[in-house]
């Protein structure tokens, strides 16, 4: 039986650092999606945390169970790179939380972003998938996005090369 609860999308706040550092420190240790080695500590994370504010292009929105406060997944938009030529482009990113993966927190979090985007400056997002991800690549096509090119054995992490396949979405 599955139990239904109420989720909340919102504006990711600094009473949320702690949680959402252990939430990435997770994919840290257990998995290859990112390619950071060691965790966070919160205070490490709070430039991240920082460097997305309220509104603007470069969002943090994060999903929480409604009655515990348990947050279940955040979503960014972050600067893709630094020079100014590329400021009207975003590098979108997704994480759940590994009890909440399977329960639409992915979607929920993507909606609301991209809709948050709609007035922004934006042109287009990127998005780079550590591969394989077929729940990964399943989300980001299902929001419009589009391979355009694989980085092979790009990276390596737990003793193995792993290859990040890069998707494009117009804004």
């Amino acid at each position: 039986m599955t139990i239904r609860t109420e989720v909340q999308v919102r504006p990711g706040a600094e009473a949320d650092l702690e949680a959402l550092t252990d939430l990435y420190n997770h994919f840290i240790r257990e998995t290859a999606i990112t390619f950071d080695t060691e965790p966070f500590t919160p205070e490490q994370r709070r430039p991240w945390l920082v460097s997305h504010p309220e509104d603007g292009p470069h969002r943090l929105l994060v999903a929480q169970d409604a009655e515990s406060g348990t947050i279940l997944g955040y979503a960014t938009s972050s600067a893709f790179r630094p020079k100014a030529a590329y400021s009207t482009s975003v590098e979108a990113t997704v994480y759940c939380a590994p009890d909440a993966a399977g329960r639409g927190i992915g979607t929920l979090l993507y909606k609301a972003l991209f809709e948050a985007l709609a007035d922004e400056d934006v042109h287009r997002a990127y998005a780079g998938i550590t591969m394989p991800n077929e729940a990964s690549v399943r989300l980001h096509t299902r929001f419009g996005f589009e391979p355009v090119g694989v980085y092979a054995e790009v990276g390596r992490k737990f003793d193995a090369y792993h290859d990040v396949a890069w998707f494009e979405k117009k804004l």
